[in-house]
């Protein structure tokens, strides 16, 4: 298999299914002559011309508005927002509209929708333009939510996303992009979602993890992996469906876990999936469940502030520790 970077894996999984379909649409701010603030979209203007490749006006409740319409209407739009912070401009559409018309029709419309949107933080972007969103459109049942942490995962991911007949958050980190892996080329790799991926095997505990933090869980097992604690990590990859029985299981192997995401701690992610584990594995547990968290506050521009408030490595090998210690 090649190996490509985060970003030319999503690029590539655009291309393939424009050429598989061509219902299939881009649109966004910038998408089309400057190929993407991320350059997730390079080349495709120059492949597949102004009528499938659009600019579009500074107004992203427009941009995920006409979207919507369009695939009501048949096409299979892929909407861009430069930020998932500009997100938030978008969230009428999103929750009164795309979440719940398929529903409100009794499904007589489809809605095969996907919007993409670079997030989370260590950009130094400071409050406005450092947030981790997910659990917010978690919150409206009728979309999925799709956080891919690796190259493979994103290109596999992205084309499920577009040959779903759901709206689908693709929710991309910012500081992945360059990141390399390996990559099928073959144009029919897809990857299902609502599957989590068991992405190291191990037996004390198990870490349950997304987006960039799959990467930082890796990094941290392999450090305690040189103090003879063997961690197994999960990578949800989807948020909505959520593959439960992938960590509860886990979970009950190791009888531990520990939760990392990157978002705010409170009414956060991780308080969901901890519960779930505690729930199903309640008897199976040797310590309670511990969760790592980006702090309630504001992201700092300061790089030393931001890295406080951003989940480390050290931080969840620590975790870990503390939950094989016997002190809680």
């Amino acid at each position: 298999m090649p190996e490509m970077t985060y970003r030319d894996a999503l690029n590539l999984a655009l291309k393939e299914e424009m050429r598989r379909d061509p219902s299939v649409v881009i649109w966004g701010e910038d998408v089309a002559l400057y190929e993407g603030s991320f350059k997730v979209t390079r080349g495709l203007l120059a492949e597949f011309g102004e009528e499938r490749v659009k600019d579009t006006p500074i107004s992203e409740n427009t941009i995920v508005g006409v979207a919507a319409g369009a695939a009501m209407g048949g096409l299979r739009p892929v909407a861009e927002l430069m930020t998932v912070n500009f997100a938030l401009l978008a969230m009428d559409q999103i929750i009164n509209h795309v979440t719940k018309i398929r529903y409100m029709f009794g499904g007589q419309v489809t809605l095969p929708l996907v919007i993409r949107a670079p997030g989370g933080g260590g950009s130094q972007l400071a409050a406005q333009h450092s947030q981790s969103l997910e659990t917010y459109f978690m919150h409206a049942p009728g979309m999925y939510v799709a956080v891919p942490a690796t190259a493979a995962d994103a290109k596999g991911l992205l084309k499920s996303a577009i040959r779903d007949d759901n709206p689908v958050m693709f929710l991309e980190h910012e500081l992945l992009y360059n990141s390399k892996g390996e990559v099928p080329d073959d144009p029919e790799f897809v990857i299902p979602l609502g599957r989590a991926d068991v992405k190291r095997a191990g037996k004390d505990v198990t870490i349950v993890a997304y987006s960039r933090m799959t990467i930082l869980a890796l990094q941290a097992a392999e450090e305690l992996e040189k103090e003879g604690i063997s961690c197994e990590v999960v990578d949800l990859r989807t948020l909505t469906p959520l593959d439960e029985e992938t960590f509860v299981e886990s979970a009950k192997r190791t009888g531990r876990a520990v939760v990392v995401e990157e978002c705010w701690r409170s009414a956060g992610l991780g308080g969901h999936l901890a519960a779930i584990i505690a729930e199903e594995c309640f008897d199976r547990l040797l310590a309670p469940v511990r969760r790592v968290s980006g702090l309630d506050v504001p992201m700092p521009y300061s790089r030393k502030l931001e890295r406080l408030c951003i989940p480390q490595v050290e931080g969840i090998a620590a975790a870990v520790r503390e939950t094989l210690s016997g002190k809680y």
